[in-house]
């Protein structure tokens, strides 16, 4: 067994620097096939042979957003424990499996949707598919590794209680998104955590896995006909609907400073306001807007001034968080405690500067150029297509958007940027957060 686990290891990387150059390449001319089984289930499908990976990207309807009151945390325990045991095979003999083969399954949980993938060489496609087909099928929940699971969350709930970062996420959320299921921690506490059990998480994968809204995206060295049937084996078996809560359309609370003290060197910042969902007809306009702002790294506005001109942090960025029901424009920095004021303030004025005089022509078509231009780097490996596919399904954006995107980012103007701007920016009281030593 050893010898198999070294010698599909190796392979799989020995592939791994030629992936590469064959994505950049299908970066440029990326073709898209749908692909219907013939139960009816449906993917996108990027068909190419030149390395012998295949890559399968999935999404349920149904997120962290479905956890029950009083068991927050469930959705993600349910991905953490999909692949610990299915079928016939245990936890030690699924994983074992997995190794053996050199095939990677994994599963994650949104606020709005939960997420699987698949990672297989061609040669092991059939039992890759197999093994996928029982976790998503025929998962055991068994008490130990379910047990492990809620261990291994309950550490990281427990670093989350002293990290600046996921306490000011936190206080955001907690304030922004109020009673709304947004507000839920995601990962739950550590007393909805010990409550869990085995019989809710097969509730629970009732609940969000059938075919209602399955969005999936492959990539690789499979045709259509072999996928067809790949899909069936996997999917078709689910329920055909399921029984989701309504989640509610969201207008974020705004206008309150918030503090958390906490003994650390620096003091994070948060300043947010309402974003836009991505189905806005103005998203593309706000998402270069934001490049100009803060997203844009060493050239945006917030790196030049938090940091480039006053050192204040060594960074500061925006950015735009959309979500099914809302959105969010997060501003973020860490500085010393005793500027934290100051960094506020500059972040402020940034805000203010794009939402009453704007960018030049020329920062425009600086962001125009880098944000068309780096476009590829999404699309370098097989895994970041089949996400892009996903994603592009989830949003409902069309099966061209592809060849469409890089136009559309081309098309905004001046005016497109000015308009946005105010419509986001003026005459708004965004939302501060802070964690330190300090209160600003």
């Amino acid at each position: 067994m050893q010898n198999r686990v070294l010698h599909a290891t190796a392979s799989l990387v020995a592939v791994t620097f030629i992936t590469l150059l064959a994505f950049t390449r299908l970066a440029h001319a990326v073709e898209v096939e749908k692909v219907v089984s013939p139960k009816g289930i449906e993917a996108w499908l990027v068909e190419d042979h030149t390395v012998p990976i295949i890559a399968l990207n999935f999404s349920f309807d149904g997120g962290t957003t479905q956890d029950p009151a009083g068991k927050e945390g469930l959705t993600r325990l349910l991905a953490a424990s999909l692949d610990e045991g299915a079928g016939d095979l245990s936890s030690e003999d699924f994983q074992g499996k997995l190794e053996e083969l050199a095939v990677s399954i994994s599963f994650s949980a949104g606020r709005d949707r939960f997420y699987g993938s698949l990672r297989t060489l061609k040669p092991m496609l059939p039992q890759a598919t197999e093994l996928l087909s029982l976790a998503v099928n025929e998962p055991r929940f068994d008490d130990n590794p379910v047990e492990r699971m809620k261990v291994q969350l309950t550490t990281q709930i427990r670093r989350n209680e002293s990290s600046p970062n996921a306490i000011a996420g936190r206080q955001l959320a907690d304030f922004m998104f109020s009673d709304h299921p947004y507000a839920r921690p995601t990962m739950g506490t550590v007393d909805t955590m010990a409550a869990l059990n085995p019989d809710d998480l097969r509730a629970q994968h009732e609940k969000i896995l059938s075919r209602r809204d399955l969005k999936i995206g492959v990539v690789g060295a499979i045709d259509a006909d072999t996928l067809a049937q790949m899909l069936d084996t996997v999917f078709a078996s689910l329920p055909e609907d399921s029984d989701l809560a309504e989640v509610a359309e969201l207008m974020p609370r705004t206008g309150s400073n918030l503090h958390r003290e906490l003994e650390v060197p620096q003091t994070t910042i948060l300043v947010a306001l309402p974003g836009l969902k991505r189905d806005d007809p103005d998203y593309q306009a706000a998402y270069v807007m934001n490049h100009i702002l803060g997203g844009g790294t060493f050239t945006s506005w917030m790196y030049q001034e938090v940091r480039e001109k006053r050192g204040l942090s060594y960074g500061a960025s925006t950015s735009l968080s959309p979500y099914r029901h809302t959105g969010l424009l997060i501003g973020s920095a860490a500085t010393k405690s005793d500027r934290a004021g100051e960094t506020v303030d500059v972040m402020l004025d940034q805000l203010q500067r794009m939402a009453t005089t704007g960018p030049t022509e020329e920062e425009l078509d600086a962001a125009k150029r880098f944000i068309t231009g780096s476009y590829a780097l999404r699309f370098d490996t097989s895994g970041k297509i089949a996400r892009q596919l996903v994603a592009l399904q989830n949003a409902d954006l069309g099966i061209d958007y592809f060849d469409r995107r890089n136009s559309e980012i081309e098309a905004v103007t001046l005016e497109d940027v000015q308009r946005v701007a105010k419509r986001l920016l003026a005459e708004q009281t965004p939302t501060i957060v802070t964690v330190g030593m300090e209160q600003i």
